[in-house]
């Protein structure tokens, strides 16, 4: 499972790799279940991008600058990390069910009642992220990793995003997507032996626009694994 991220600290990355504005406050670096972090979906949305989770109302959206309202704009949001089904009785449901769904499998994303109605709803996301991070357990013992791109340039990982609302309250979130990575050349070194091994379905560049906009049953044409040439893993210093 990929449940800890880096988030992009950079602002100018956010127009130059997304084509929306950058947060107008900061994020924390590493993004854990129930922290808050930015995802982008297609504009207009369901929901105001600048609402947000009520446990951390300092951070902001900035409006996106020329962002048309039409198919192919893009617009940022703000959640927590781990998906809140809709159907969560209460906020206190919520936290104990949103730390288990921080990944939904894209083999079964269309059965699983956490994540079903959320992808025949259209409401996928892109999460930007700088690294994602995996244990090595090759010595025995859990090495902390850093998987980056090659090139150091900002990853853009499919997920899906939710608006929780009862009671008056609201919790918007996301989840990442991933896909088996058993005969991946990089990633089927790290997480337990034994298990699946598993990784962020990372998008190419070229394929933000038409997968925030493809239908439902052609979306899971982009659940792919990333060439792992592409990428690299960095054990993390202490």
């Amino acid at each position: 499972m990929s449940v800890h991220y880096e988030s992009v600290q950079t602002g100018t990355l956010y127009p130059d790799a997304f084509q929306v504005a950058a947060p107008s406050s900061a994020l924390e670096r590493h993004i854990w279940p129930r922290k808050l972090g930015v995802f982008i979906r297609k504009a207009p949305s369901l929901i105001d991008a600048s609402a947000e989770p009520d446990s951390a109302p300092e951070l902001t959206v900035e409006p996106i600058e020329g962002a048309a309202p039409d198919k192919g704009a893009r617009e940022l949001g703000v959640g927590q990390f781990g998906l809140v089904p809709p159907w969560v009785k209460s906020a206190s449901d919520a936290k104990l069910r949103s730390t288990k769904l921080v990944n939904a499998r894209s083999e079964t994303v269309t059965t699983s009642t956490n994540f079903r109605d959320t992808w025949l709803k259209g409401q996928r996301c892109i999460v930007p992220m700088m690294a994602f991070f995996e244990d090595d357990w090759r010595s025995g013992k859990a090495v902390p990793t850093r998987i980056s791109r090659v090139d150091g340039k900002p990853m853009g990982v499919a997920g899906l995003w939710e608006l929780w609302a009862k009671d008056g309250e609201e919790i918007i979130s996301f989840t990442l997507l991933t896909v088996n990575a058993n005969s991946h050349a990089l990633l089927h070194r790290y997480q337990q032996g034994g298990n699946e091994k598993r990784m962020p379905a990372i998008l190419g560049e070229g394929t933000y626009d038409a997968w925030l906009n493809a239908r439902h049953e052609k979306a899971k044409e982009f659940m792919r694994a990333y060439p792992a040439n592409w990428l690299t893993a960095n054990p993390v210093e202490k």
